[in-house]
């Protein structure tokens, strides 16, 4: 039997404590299955009294987790503080200048870091695991780098963040708008501390940073993305797309294209009988297309401390039985610098616009959108608010350049009542 593998585990929060529980329960299967046993010699946390449902009193205690990825009885530092910087990305740091692999759930820390941390721990031959930062349970990232390696990846899209999720469709299920809706998944804990993390569409970005990296041999460039929260996203956008056979999502989708790399998270509508569309609550869905496979799709919990903490277990597990790999799929170095490009591609896209209620104010609206090349397959005209009139249009396939232009010529026509909105028809 080979020597025990010993964890240092920082963070003790929902995850780091459903990690220790499933080390306790399921240690003989965990050892049948990687050969060796898994022991945790430390832990760190920010506070030692905190009842957190699991007794940590066998463990040693390291209040600086910088500290703890530097003992000597540690082989494997699993990071589960969080956060780009700080304590995290110092304690990541020591470790690999130590030789030390490295599990982490961390996607905002290798969304902004990925790069020079994959450099840092291949030339020291310790590897980075990170199964749990994207998707939770799914198993995406073991899925891109093992089960479709022999693939050219074409596509990756998906709904990457449960909060945003359960929102719309709760919108939907219960006829309460944003708002109350947002109120509500703060009260059950689903958002962030910084809920612009999640509403403003920034975790779920981070993530899909890392997918494209995986999927397309280039550098992680959150920086690249194409960003949009579901702030703005109403009731009556709701209704509509429903009505018209849609459903709202914050959508990821990255492709390689001649131009460069496309990476977009956004509100899109997609059709309601797809499996994206068919997604409802706090789970997550990724789509991967590859050129020998077609089209995969993986759907699951993507948050939580059971489907988190499987993640991590799996990663610990491939570095007991002694799997070792670049930590995007192939030698850091080798890594390309990838051109951000604009979606060209052309589709049709929804329209919700607050007119205001004179003589000819549509006729202008189509007008602008006649000199933009945009052409209009429906519209629906709702009830008058006051003094402005709701209508929504449904687009034939057009460019976002040309939807700008027009989004910007509508600001000198005097018939706006409000700003806006216009979200992409996505084929899936």
């Amino acid at each position: 039997m080979a020597q025990p593998l010993r964890l240092g585990i920082a963070g003790l929060g929902t995850v780091g404590a459903g990690v220790v529980q499933i080390l306790r329960k399921q240690a003989a299967m965990l050892e049948a299955r990687t050969g060796r046993q898994l022991v945790i010699s430390a832990v760190s946390a920010r506070s030692r009294t905190k009842d957190r449902g699991v007794n940590l009193s066998s463990y040693a205690w390291e209040d600086d987790p910088v500290a703890l990825a530097k003992r000597d009885d540690v082989d494997v530092f699993v990071e589960l503080m969080g956060g780009e910087d700080g304590p995290a990305k110092a304690a990541t740091e020591a470790a690999i200048a130590l030789g030390k692999d490295v599990v982490t759930a961390n996607k905002a820390m290798l969304a902004m870091h990925g790069q020079s941390l994959a450099e840092a721990a291949e030339a020291q031959n310790c590897v980075i695991k990170y199964e749990a930062a994207v998707a939770g349970g799914i198993p995406v990232v073991k899925a891109l780098g093992e089960g479709l390696a022999g693939n050219e990846i074409t596509r990756v899209m998906g709904v990457m963040n449960g909060t945003c999720n359960y929102i719309l469709t709760q919108m939907e299920a219960t006829g309460q708008g944003y708002n109350a809706l947002f109120a509500e998944a703060d009260k059950l804990g689903y958002l962030e501390a910084d809920p612009n993390l999640d509403v403003g569409g920034i975790d779920a970005g981070h993530k899909l940073a890392i997918l494209s990296s995986l999927s397309f041999g280039t550098q992680v460039n959150f920086d690249g993305i194409e960003l949009e929260g579901i702030q703005r996203v109403t009731l009556d956008d709701i209704t509509a797309a429903a009505d018209m056979g849609y459903k709202i999502k914050l959508l990821g989708v990255a492709q390689m294209t001649g131009r460069g790399l496309e990476q977009r998270m956004q509100p899109c509508l997609v059709p309601a009988t797809s499996p994206l569309g068919q997604l409802e609550g706090g789970t997550n869905m990724v789509v991967l297309e590859g050129d020998a496979v077609g089209q995969i799709v993986l759907r699951g919990a993507g948050a939580g401390a059971g489907p988190t903490a499987s993640a991590v277990l799996s990663d610990i597990c491939d570095v007991a039985r002694g799997y070792r790999s670049p930590v995007f799929g192939q030698p850091a170095e080798t890594l390309k610098v990838a051109t951000p490009a604009l979606s060209q591609r052309p589709a049709a896209y929804y329209l919700r616009l607050s007119l205001k209620d004179k003589p000819g104010a549509l006729a202008k609206v189509a007008t602008v959108l006649g000199e933009a090349g945009v052409s209009i397959d429906r519209m629906r005209q709702y009830g008058h608010e006051d003094d402005s009139a709701p209508v929504l249009i449904v687009t034939h396939k057009t460019t976002r350049a040309d939807i700008d232009h027009a989004l910007d010529a509508f600001e000198s026509t005097s018939v706006m009542a409000g700003d806006p909105v216009a979200l992409r028809i996505e084929e899936v």
